[in-house]
């Protein structure tokens, strides 16, 4: 299931670039993707939208044993 969500991981993170973010896989646990937005996604008002509009939609589409994707804070721990 990690290699799944990483390979998504991979194709959104040029577009995180773009706007100088970054995203990193925590864990993925019943049914649910934990993330961490780094860089200048990390607090950024628009995190939400390009949770759930881009990246959970992306991933529940391709990986139907998802069911939500949620974003940690940066210093939280794995």
């Amino acid at each position: 299931m990690q290699e799944q969500i990483e390979k998504i991981l991979e194709e959104i993170r040029p577009m995180l670039a773009m706007h100088l973010g970054n995203i990193e896989f925590v864990k993925f646990e019943d049914g649910i993707v934990y993330v961490r937005m780094l860089g200048t996604c990390n607090g950024c008002s628009l995190t939400q939208l390009t949770l759930r509009a881009g990246i959970e939609e992306l991933m529940i589409e391709r990986i139907p044993e998802i069911k939500r994707v949620e974003a940690v804070s940066e210093h939280a721990p794995h």
